[in-house]
């Protein structure tokens, strides 16, 4: 008898048999070449619908869904996968490796999925009053959303530089884009109801050298430049930030 929306019963049996081929192949044809059989996530179908049985089996079987969105990969951001509707149930497997290898990481990825998000709340009211009408904690949040957008999340393959990140540099990266933000907001809250306001305009006038040093972080080549060199210039950079917020408070 078919299952939902027609699909045979046996959908889930068939799905799994699929997945088991998963690992390492050599060619029949040619033993020297080695490749991979794998499926890591589960692709969105047309329209968004994530009722799909297809979807919903394969999210059963790989606990990990991509949402591939469209309109991403319209405006040449790739990967194209949706953060907001992505999700992996292994959130928190490697918990243990962080704590001992990264243990800022878990923090500091909670902290970017929540700015994220806030930025797509936002939207509707930029849309509909402006961006100008914010308050200057929004108008942060919208920055550093843009920040972790095209300058952490979008990569390019084809790069030296880009086509793949280690961790530590993930790490380095998102220390800086998220001490960025927690430093403005708390430059805007105690200077709020003083006469010398420090709004978002006034950070960003004042630190464009900074801005576009944290812009220019993914530029860094873990092969050429090394991990050494790439932690302490991260580093140097993160106090930068600490200085000029300090010079800008006084």
């Amino acid at each position: 008898m078919p299952a939902d929306s027609g699909y045979p019963a046996y959908l889930g049996a068939r799905l799994a048999s699929f997945y088991e081929r998963a690992g390492r192949v050599k060619c029949l044809g040619n033993p020297d070449r080695e490749g991979s059989v794998s499926i890591v996530g589960a692709v969105s179908p047309p329209g968004g619908d994530f009722s799909d049985p297809v979807t919903s089996a394969t999210g059963g079987i790989v606990q990990v869904f991509w949402g591939l969105d469209k309109k991403l990969a319209q405006r040449k951001h790739f990967p194209s996968v949706n953060w907001l509707i992505s999700y992996s149930k292994y959130m928190r497997a490697l918990d243990d490796f962080y704590d001992k290898n990264f243990p800022e990481f878990v923090a500091l990825r909670t902290k970017a999925k929540e700015i994220l998000q806030e930025e797509e709340d936002l939207s509707e009211i930029v849309q509909l009053v402006g961006k100008a009408s914010l308050a200057e904690g929004d108008k942060i949040t919208l920055e550093v959303a843009k920040l972790l957008k095209e300058d952490f999340l979008q990569q390019n393959s084809y790069s030296a530089y880009d086509r793949f990140c280690p961790f530590y540099k993930t790490v380095g990266m998102l220390k800086n884009m998220i001490g960025l933000y927690d430093m403005a907001r708390h430059a805007v809250e105690i200077t709020a109801q003083s006469e010398n306001k420090i709004t978002w305009s006034v950070i960003r006038d004042s630190m464009s050298n900074i801005l576009y040093q944290l812009s220019s972080m993914k530029f860094k080549d873990p092969v050429k430049d090394g991990e050494a060199k790439i932690k302490a210039d991260f580093d140097q950079l993160y106090e930068d930030i600490q200085q000029a917020f300090r010079n800008l408070e006084d």
